[in-house]
């Protein structure tokens, strides 16, 4: 399907795709309505987790929270959140030991679900203020980088800061950032433009998770903070077991946007 096919499609139609077995990075799916990180783990760390997030807002901005077992949400209406995400990342002891694209063989009952909002969702308002987005421009998924930023830890929770990457024209960086800032809850303004050295990044060619971008004549990095955050927390912390959506593979929520952009 083509980019604007894509983004036409309605959340459920988008989800009910991934459920027969479409895998693809999800950014510029759905124009109108809000993506979310996914993070599952055991009960038994399920509030330490929920207060790494309330100690990291900016990663870890929490946008809805499931019942130990619950598999179904307000935010999917119909859907399975073990079911309705295009690809998962299974950990286990802080290992990640496999990808699926159906996570209920490894799900528990004790899994509490924990949706996070994700930068996708503003890319909307980038594109319809001209601000371009060169991961969708390129066809590949947004390059995302773990930094020598600590989070606050929180519990049994710790790890670096990791950020998403989006070389914008210089002339269009404060708008970028003003765009952004208005939707906190996905998280808001960027954390850094400029030189990645500054976040301990050493090549931009080079991304922890995602695909690289070319960067265009004229254009600055721009990073924001990122849903993966969790994930590397729990390669640093060692779960028993959690199960996350892969980089760039996000749980397309029936939320309008509007709904987290703030005045």
């Amino acid at each position: 399907m083509t980019h604007e096919e894509n983004a036409a499609l309605a959340p459920a139609a988008a989800r009910a795709r991934f459920r027969e077995g479409l895998v693809v990075p999800t950014s510029g799916f759905s124009a109108g309505y809000a993506q979310a990180n996914l993070l599952a783990v055991p009960e038994e760390y399920a509030f330490e987790f929920l207060l790494f997030a309330q100690r990291n807002p900016k990663p870890c901005p929490v946008l809805g929270v499931l019942e130990a077992g619950q598999v179904e949400s307000a935010l999917l209406a119909g859907g399975d959140i073990r079911t309705d995400v295009p690809l998962y990342r299974v950990y286990r002891d802080g290992e990640l030991v496999d990808e699926v694209a159906d996570a209920r063989e490894s799900w528990r009952d004790d899994l509490v679900a924990f949706l996070i909002g994700c930068s996708f969702t503003f890319e909307s308002a980038l594109l319809e203020n001209g601000v371009p987005v060169a991961h969708i421009d390129q066809g590949v998924n947004v390059p995302m980088y773990r930094t020598t930023v600590p989070t606050t830890p929180a519990g049994r929770f710790s790890g670096p800061l990791v950020v998403s990457m989006r070389p914008v024209p210089a002339d269009r960086v404060a708008d970028a950032v003003r765009i952004t800032a208005r939707y906190p809850a996905v998280h808001g303004a960027p954390v850094h433009v400029g030189d990645p050295a500054a976040l301990g990044i050493a090549d931009l060619g080079r991304p922890d998770f995602g695909d690289p971008v070319e960067i265009p004549d004229g254009a600055v990095p721009v990073f924001w903070a990122c849903g993966v955050t969790p994930q590397a927390a729990v390669m640093e912390s060692r779960p028993s077991l959690a199960i996350a959506h892969a980089p760039g593979h996000m749980l397309i929520t029936d939320a309008r946007d509007l709904t987290y952009q703030v005045p």
